[in-house]
């Protein structure tokens, strides 16, 4: 058994929130006094939205002076008051954050400003774990007042438990913090590597001594010396129509909008409507096709498919989706492959047209781009290599994002079982938790089935020597290899 033992729920008294300080609304903050400028970068002034940054607020897009703070009757809250939402769906969120230097909150926020000698960290734990939706205004717009927050009933320690049991979360919540990051950052490589690895097939194929030209390309410099020159035009059609004979009124057909379509490739095609269901105007495909998202940002975030199968005969999608049917000279999953690459993708971003936040990859470019074409033996190499990579890659993204809802989860088990009393913390757990940080490994407890994490930049290092050693040899990567200290599975 550990010190810090589950016991049962400890003699701390309960008491409503008001007991513990003062609970203050916002002010009107109008329109024409918002934004900053260099005369008046005294006090930050908060809005709802800040709730979405860290713990601690320091900086927002919104000052004023103290003269102003005045003019406007906005009271100056001191550091390490304890800010939330008070009025609409953020409300919902349960965010609570404390202002890191003094400030002034918008009037859809509340402070509590609590009293000495209560620790202020131990409350932001308590209040983030807590529950406000018993206590405000249910309807359209859900609302609460200072008088129901400070009716909220919590269970508070005495101080000096209060200060044992932040030094400890502080020291552990720090711990796993670190360990979140660092698989957050084996995602972003592994991530590098799947693209690399895509690229690396689709434009040097599978034979590393295979004998290169230039390719002439802005984006390619060399090519395998026995593909052959094309453009996606020559080998696949743009916008084509109906394979057979179109689909009567009552004919069921899926529908597939951009939020239906992965960055992965896959789409869900659950959605199924009747013809004279379909609104007008939607881009068709059928199975067999390939789909580009055209519009910013889904472009560059690498959305597309190969339409291996439909549960119907036809299939509409978003307006903003390029539909390109392969001809016998290419394979249809080869040519979703090359359009899928990212280098060529950053490419056609360089080549997109339009107003900012809508600019497309247009028509022409698309029929236009350059490609190099292997045998059709080599495509099916290359098509079954890429499929089977990916199969690992998913397989490692999988294991990395199981870790961290696994980390994520426990951190929050442990504030609550901590701040309402169900795990009883030590001082020797405070030095413990404390060592834990500094160490960069989450200790594991007979209760904490979590396994053992590292968090140094050790495994981050490792990982960036064995990526550059796979991409010798041809470029082929082999993700196993590159990340086989950089994912470490846990129970």
């Amino acid at each position: 058994m550990t010190e810090a033992t589950k016991n049962n729920q400890p003699t701390w008294p309960n008491s409503s929130l008001k007991r513990f300080g003062k609970l203050l609304g916002g002010s009107g903050f109008p329109v024409n006094e918002q934004g900053f400028s260099e005369t008046e970068m005294e006090i930050p002034f908060f809005k709802v939205k800040d709730l979405a940054g860290p713990l601690t607020l320091t900086e927002t897009n919104n000052y004023i002076s103290k003269e102003t703070a005045t003019r406007l009757g906005a009271t100056i809250f001191p550091e390490s008051a304890i800010v939330f939402a008070k009025v609409g769906a953020a409300l919902l969120l349960n965010r609570f954050r404390v202002l890191g230097c003094e400030g002034c909150l918008d009037n859809n926020m509340m402070a509590l400003l609590l009293k000495k000698p209560h620790n202020v960290s131990f409350f932001l734990h308590l209040l983030n774990n807590s529950d406000l939706s018993s206590n405000f205004n249910q309807g359209p717009v859900p609302s609460v007042n200072t008088r129901q927050v400070g009716a909220l009933v919590v269970t508070v320690p005495p101080p000096p438990d209060q200060e044992r049991i932040t030094a400890y979360l502080d020291a552990s919540c720090a711990a796993i913090d670190a360990a979140v990051f660092a698989k957050r950052r084996q995602l972003e490589t592994l991530d590098a590597l799947r693209k690399t690895t895509i690229h690396a097939a689709v434009t040097r194929g599978l034979n590393s001594d295979a004998k290169m030209k230039p390719a002439g390309v802005d984006w390619l410099s060399e090519a395998p010396a026995h593909w052959t020159p094309s453009r996606i035009k020559n080998v696949a059609k743009l916008s084509p129509g109906y394979s057979g004979r179109p689909p009567a009124n009552d004919e069921i057909c899926t529908v597939v909008p951009m939020d239906l379509l992965a960055e992965a490739g896959t789409l869900d095609t659950t959605s199924l409507q009747t013809f004279e269901d379909v609104s007008g105007g939607l881009t068709l495909f059928e199975a067999g096709d390939v789909l580009f998202a055209k519009i910013t940002p889904c472009m560059e975030n690498g959305k597309g498919a190969y339409i291996e199968s439909l549960p119907t005969r036809y299939a509409f999608g978003s307006t903003e989706f390029h539909v390109l049917r392969p001809t016998n000279a290419i394979e249809g999953k080869f040519l979703y492959y090359y359009t899928y690459n990212p280098i060529f993708r950053a490419y056609a971003a360089e080549n997109m047209s339009g107003a900012a936040g809508q600019k497309r990859v247009g028509s022409r470019f698309l029929k236009e781009t350059r490609l190099f074409l292997p045998p059709l033996p080599e495509q099916f190499e290359i098509i079954a290599f890429l499929t089977a990579k990916n199969t690992e890659f998913r397989t490692l993204f999988a294991q990395i994002e199981s870790q961290v809802a696994t980390l994520t989860a426990y951190r929050k088990s442990l504030i609550h079982e901590c701040v309402t009393g169900q795990r009883r913390i030590t001082e020797a757990d405070v030095v413990r938790s404390q060592l834990s940080e500094k160490t960069g490994h989450l200790n594991r407890e007979p209760s904490e089935k979590i396994g053992r994490f590292k968090t140094t930049g050790g495994d981050d290092r490792t990982c960036s020597a064995n990526f550059g050693k796979a991409l010798k040899g041809g470029g082929q990567v082999d993700p196993l290899l590159a990340l086989k200290s950089a994912t470490r599975r846990g129970n």
